[in-house]
């Protein structure tokens, strides 16, 4: 299991040239390998392979340098150990498992289990399991928080060496200041008319290059709407939570790589744009925001939502989580009743919920992008009558499920690069009309059929002439004990 060239790109492309180089000074960094079977070829630091790290060589050009390229190995010496551990791990477990395996771990620990279920063996065997899934979670969670750690260090290094410094200067702080001096007297102005009395219901702080968000900013308490995108943020303070009246919060495209628990604390909150940041995983505690009508938690490296988060966002109207790292989204996501826009294309969905239908307000959707993971819809797909817009393309979808005739508001749908056979590409290259014609068709074939087949099975079967000379003699025996049964009845009632 090696980094991923999309999400660790650096990383990915120096360690796949370790075997290559050698150090000065230290050993040659490569992972084990057979002895039986013949050396690797050592690819050149000059020749990247692939369209990944073309891409990445155009944009760091730097990288061809082989003296770049050995300093940076250096850098990465910690992690090469860890490679080889990591490759035997299973693939990592779906987070609603995780978090029912924690679930049932602290029930289990606190003595809730319930007497009347299993017997004690199989709920010891049912408690390894759990800590299982828990451990496996924990041990790709460390692995991916190695793997990010090293990206970072990989692009400081390259900096650097770009601009003709050392590595120990890693830690400097040159140019942090820059330009701060604004920003500061305009947060400071800000606080101070809020202390002053006055009516703070406004504060626009985007584009300012601002670091850091005082605590402070938690005692604006008429405070509606809070923007402060396109800045330099990598934290929000806990004391955010005191925002009571807080309508509308954007921290869109900063350096955040989580959010305070706090947040659940803003029950008026209608409006909340995080996209554009590093956030792996959004607070559980956002759930919370019942009054949230639209979210937009694009542009992140979120692995997966909160478990419950649909249970209380039934008013979310619009949801954006394209471009992340999601595998799955979560069953709760079905109870939102009032979303009507749901973006989640270029993750790494494979599937969805079962009962997806449920989004009965659903209008637009967008599910391209998710390449080879994303291969079938859920039967219950169909029951989304009100959408107009869907768009599929770039997925590994073979089949439409056969009841897509029912969704007659559809306007718009895209089903560009799918390996499709029903409906065939003539059919789709004609539109969404004949896409629904053609599958309104095939429905009312397929239900034809069963009829027929239901009809066939219920009335009785051609006979062969055997069978058929079997049953007339069966009934002409019959006949005859009936005859000769009334007869012997009339000769009694004479003699009597």
């Amino acid at each position: 299991m090696d980094p991923s060239p999309t999400s660790h790109p650096i990383l990915a492309y120096v360690l796949r040239r370790l075997p290559s180089i050698k150090t000065a000074g230290s050993p040659r960094l490569s992972s084990p390998r057979d002895p039986e079977q013949p050396p690797p070829p050592s690819p050149s630091p000059r020749a990247p392979s692939g369209p990944a790290e073309f891409e990445l060589v155009e944009r760091m050009p730097g990288l061809r340098h082989p003296s770049v390229l050995a300093s940076m190995t250096r850098a990465v010496a910690d992690i090469t150990c860890a490679r080889d551990a990591i490759r035997h791990l299973d693939p990592r477990p779906d987070h609603e498992l995780v978090d029912a395996a924690r679930a049932f771990l602290r029930s289990h620990a606190q003595g809730q289990g319930d007497p009347v279920g299993p017997g004690q063996e199989e709920i010891e065997e049912k408690v390894a399991a759990s800590r299982e899934v828990v451990r496996l979670d924990e041990e790709h969670e460390a692995y991916g928080a190695l793997l990010r750690e090293a990206e970072e260090k990989l692009e400081r290094v390259y900096r650097m060496a770009m601009h003709g410094r050392d590595v120990v200067e890693a830690g400097g702080k040159r140019g942090e200041d820059e330009g701060s001096g604004a920003v500061d007297e305009e947060v400071v102005r800000v606080l101070k008319e809020a202390e002053e009395g006055k009516v703070v219901e406004r504060v626009l702080l985007a584009d300012r290059q601002l670091r850091h968000l005082p605590e402070h900013f938690g005692r604006i308490r008429g405070l509606i709407v809070l923007d402060v995108s396109r800045n330099q943020l990598q934290a929000v303070p806990d004391a955010i939570g005191g925002l009571e009246h807080l309508e509308e919060l954007r921290l869109a495209s900063n350096a955040l790589v989580a959010l305070p628990d706090s947040i659940g604390l803003l029950s008026n909150l209608k409006i909340l744009d995080v996209s554009g940041n590093k956030l792996r995983t959004l607070p559980d505690s956002i759930s919370k925001c019942r009054s949230l009508v639209e979210l937009d938690a694009s542009y992140n490296v979120l692995a997966y939502l909160p478990t419950g988060i649909g249970h209380e966002l039934v008013n979310l109207q619009k949801l954006w989580v394209h471009l992340n790292k999601l595998r799955s989204l979560p069953s709760s996501i079905c109870e939102m009743r009032s979303l009507r826009l749901l973006d989640a294309h270029f993750n790494e969905l494979h599937g969805l919920p079962t009962a997806f239908g449920n989004l009965a307000a659903l209008e637009s959707l967008n599910l391209s992008s998710n390449f080879s993971d994303m291969r079938d819809l859920p039967a219950s797909f169909c029951d989304l009558l009100g959408l107009r817009e869907l768009d599929l393309s770039n997925n590994q979808i073979h089949e439409l499920p056969d009841c897509f005739g029912r969704l007659e508001r559809l306007e718009r749908l895209c089903l560009d690069q799918n390996p499709l056979a029903v409906p065939p590409s003539e059919v789709v290259a004609k539109g969404v009309g004949a896409v629904r014609e053609y599958m309104t068709k095939r429905l009312q074939d397929e239900e034809e059929r069963r009829r027929n087949a239901a009809v066939a099975a219920e009335s009785p079967k051609a006979s062969s002439p055997i069978a058929w000379l079997s049953r007339s003699v069966s009934s002409l025996s019959t006949w005859a004990k009936q005859e000769k049964t009334e007869e012997e009845d009339k000769f009694l009632e004479q003699e009597l």
